[in-house]
């Protein structure tokens, strides 16, 4: 199967992915192409998003540097929110307003339940009280310089951990179930999943929600230390211990 085959509009879309991870994206279509010929094709003479040939943009980060897989659904049903970079929303600038959490955030439920999380794993709130009196102290201080300020800086944090921010659908389309899609991606993850067991070390997948869980199948992903949680949009996130024990120590939410 030649790469030749894959689309056009598909293959220009790799530019945004480092280098190290190129031929290894490649083989992933190719891989695709092989299960359902149709499937890319007919993908990219549809309407999809994220647009801006931002599809792979999720690889940004070099294959060596990963050491967890965030593995969410797949991309925000909202063109200006839909990045390709898993959980990161565009629409949302500033993280926090003079009363709490910013707009966009509150707007936002998977991220606004995250950054509780990640506030009540830093000890900021208690699990039985993360409304807006007990944000609103929290969020002047974070204002005031001891926090990161805006989204961009969040997902610089993340990358900085070595996270790979990738949905188990690189797509979204009002016609087409999530999991639908999510399937056709399987041979994809496959790929990925192969190039990073080559790694010495193998990162830790992060796997949010049920679509999301339906990797941990894929045989590539065999061995890869796992941790499982109900996807963010659940309120019941903002208390997952596991969720703590990962994320508290990185300390996200400050700025150092």
């Amino acid at each position: 199967m030649s790469a030749l085959q894959i689309p056009a509009a598909i293959l220009d879309a790799l530019t945004l992915a480092d280098a190290s991870w190129r031929p290894h994206l490649v083989a992933g279509l190719e891989a695709m192409m092989r299960a359902t010929p149709d499937y890319l094709p007919t993908l990219a003479a549809d309407d999809y998003l994220p647009t801006g040939g931002r599809l792979f943009a999720a690889f940004s980060l070099p294959l060596d540097r990963v050491r967890y897989v965030l593995v969410g659904e797949g991309p925000y049903p909202r063109a200006e929110s839909a990045t390709g970079v898993c959980f990161m929303d565009g629409a949302v600038g500033e993280l926090w307003s003079d009363t709490g959490l910013s707009k966009p955030v509150n707007r936002a439920t998977s991220l606004r339940n995250f950054m509780k999380m990640l506030l009540v794993a830093d000890g900021r709130l208690t699990i039985d009280d993360t409304g807006g009196a007990a944000l609103a102290p929290i969020a002047k201080a974070a204002r005031e310089g001891d926090a990161i300020q805006t989204l961009a800086e969040l997902q610089d944090k993340l990358l900085g951990q070595g996270f790979l921010l990738l949905n188990a659908s690189l797509v979204f389309r009002k016609h087409v179930a999530p999991v639908v899609d999510a399937r056709a991606w399987v041979p994809f993850q496959q790929a990925v999943f192969a190039a990073l067991a080559a790694c010495h070390d193998k990162p830790t997948l992060v796997l949010w929600g049920k679509i999301a869980e339906q990797l941990k199948k894929v045989p590539e992903s065999a061995g890869f230390p796992q941790i499982h949680a109900e996807h963010p949009y659940n309120l019941s996130f903002i208390g997952h211990q596991g969720m703590h024990e990962l994320f508290g120590p990185m300390h996200l939410l400050r700025k150092q």
